[in-house]
């Protein structure tokens, strides 16, 4: 296929130069009256599930496409269907006006385009040219040999268009997420991509490297590349946004331009009902004994000094900005990572042991990485929700199939988790079923306080809605939470105050009526 790129390398078959094209915050590239790509009537169907009825979908040169949706609404389905991982039942493909086929991959790198993933396909012990042209290494004079010279040399000119001002010898393991995703999309630029498709990419990433993508995506507009960007960041719709096209249960249920439509409009396609944005509940007047209680805790992890209180019937919020040290406050509290000074008690008993002792003394963890951290992936959702509270359902040791079901599916419906069957593996969830997953296997614990390490990221509005309506029992009931987000909104409308951390340390407290994202992010971001 012939291109008309100019911004990148093409590979080890040749190359091709670019000078960078600076564009200003709100720079748009006109949209071309064809489509680059048009996917039409695709349907796709899996063994007790239509994941895709009749989607048609185009996309072109110079946009940015929002697709929205709650998880499960065929989103991930359709991306693949369009990138050839995934063969359409039924459907058809045209490329500029023209009928095309799309049966693998191959097909899809060959009319440019490039998908970059939640989870990123790098090889951490590899460097940044070895990861942007792995299984495109330039030849060397010598035959079987690689020119790794002219690889670092074409990813130079690469990251040198998208301003990442980095080594291209530097190995993957040693970059932060955001450095890691800017490899991404220079592999993806590398091989002349024209279509990429961006899912929740800045679920990992703080304000500022947040402006930096954007400021990325604004640049490749401007060059004619077409971005379909999937998000839940209501925010992120309307400031990036061309077009919008909402998915539900598998079917197109709506387009529009950002001008056009609203928020909860945009909530009420998704998810067939209105949704209360502000996740509102009723603040906690008198809480009660506290169940986590920190004294000047340090860790090797990096936190220092932390003092910190949660009590029962209470949400508290622990907020700051990436790398803060948020995530390692809740690793040492419950006994992940070895605390070297201070003390941490747990219902009014100290904890020196290691997580198992202190789900004894009643504390659940809920990881920011659930895949990795919160699940058995391969494992069936009965599997999952039996895991953490086995001694407790089967005290004998005696382990019963048929009352295990029975339990299981009781959850599944207390939950409202969307599954087939219990049986159903886990790894093909949607983000927000994972997640009620995660926390369902606490509660057959008797577990009593509850750290939520960012529980909504990747999931819908929906979901997440669902997911605060759960905290929001478990303090009813009596529980205490700590929650730990990014998302500022959720710490301010949620919580009933907030620590905020800040280079490992609590930079203070606010009380509920003192909780605005200007607060938090002044006591995250100055000197207090």
């Amino acid at each position: 296929m012939s291109s008309t790129a100019s911004y990148g390398t093409t590979g080890a078959s040749g190359t091709s130069s670019a000078d960078r094209q600076p564009v200003g915050h709100n720079a748009k590239a006109a949209v071309s009256a064809h489509p680059l790509l048009e996917l039409r009537n695709i349907a796709k169907q899996f063994p007790g599930v239509r994941a895709l009825d009749g989607v048609t979908f185009a996309v072109h040169a110079g946009e940015v496409h929002m697709l929205l949706g709650e998880n499960g609404a065929g989103k991930s389905t359709l991306m693949k269907v369009m990138s050839g991982v995934y063969r359409a039942d039924e459907g058809a493909f045209l490329h500029n006006g023209q009928p095309v086929q799309i049966q693998s991959p191959k097909d899809a790198q060959a009319l440019g385009v490039a998908v970059i993933y939640q989870e990123f396909s790098l090889v951490p012990h590899l460097d940044i040219a070895q990861n942007i042209y792995i299984g495109r290494e330039f030849r060397g004079r010598l035959p079987g040999t690689v020119d790794n010279a002219r690889a670092h040399e074409e990813a130079k000119k690469v990251l040198d268009l998208l301003a990442f001002d980095c080594d291209p010898h530097t190995p993957v393991y040693k970059l932060g997420v955001a450095q890691q995703q800017m490899v991404e999309i220079a592999k993806a630029l590398s091989q002349n991509a024209r279509i990429l498709v961006m899912d929740e990419p800045t679920a990992p990433l703080s304000e500022r490297e947040t402006e930096n993508l954007f400021r990325v995506i604004r640049m490749l507009q401007a060059q004619g590349v077409a971005i379909v960007y999937i998000s839940h960041r209501m925010s992120e719709v309307f400031e990036l946004g061309d077009r919008i096209t909402v998915l539900r249960d598998g079917r197109m249920v709506g387009a529009a331009s950002p001008s056009e439509t609203t928020p909860a409009e945009l909530v009420r396609m998704m998810v067939g009902r209105d949704v209360d944005l502000t996740y509102a509940r009723r603040c906690c007047e008198k809480p009660g004994a506290p169940a986590l209680v920190m004294r000047g805790v340090n860790s090797p992890n990096g936190i220092r000094d932390v003092n910190l209180e949660v009590r029962a019937g209470e949400i508290v919020g622990l907020a700051g900005l990436v790398g803060s040290g948020r995530s390692e406050v809740a690793r040492a509290a419950f006994g992940i990572d070895p605390v070297s000074a201070g003390e941490v008690e747990v219902f009014g008993v100290p904890r020196k042991g290691e997580p198992h002792e202190s789900v004894k003394l009643g504390m659940a963890l809920i990881p920011e990485s659930r895949k990795h951290e919160g699940l058995a992936v391969t494992r069936s959702v009965a599997d999952n929700l039996m895991l953490s509270g086995l001694a407790k359902r089967f005290p004998g040791g005696w382990f019963r199939p048929r009352l295990a079901r029975q339990i299981a599916r009781e959850m599944v419906a207390e939950l409202r988790i969307a599954t087939p069957t219990i049986g159903r593996r886990t790894a093909v969830l949607s983000g927000g079923n994972q997640q009620k997953i995660v926390i369902g296997k606490w509660l057959a614990t008797g577990t009593r306080f509850f750290i939520f390490d960012e529980p909504t990221r990747g999931i819908d509005v929906g979901a997440k809605a669902e997911i605060f309506a759960l905290i929001g029992r478990l303090v009813e009931e009596g529980a205490a939470v700590l929650l730990i987000s990014s998302e500022l909104p959720e710490i301010v409308h949620v919580c009933d105050r907030a620590y905020v951390m800040r280079e490992g340390r609590v930079a203070g407290q606010l009380a509920r009526d003192q909780l605005s994202e200007e607060n938090l992010l002044a006591l995250g971001m100055h000197d207090a």
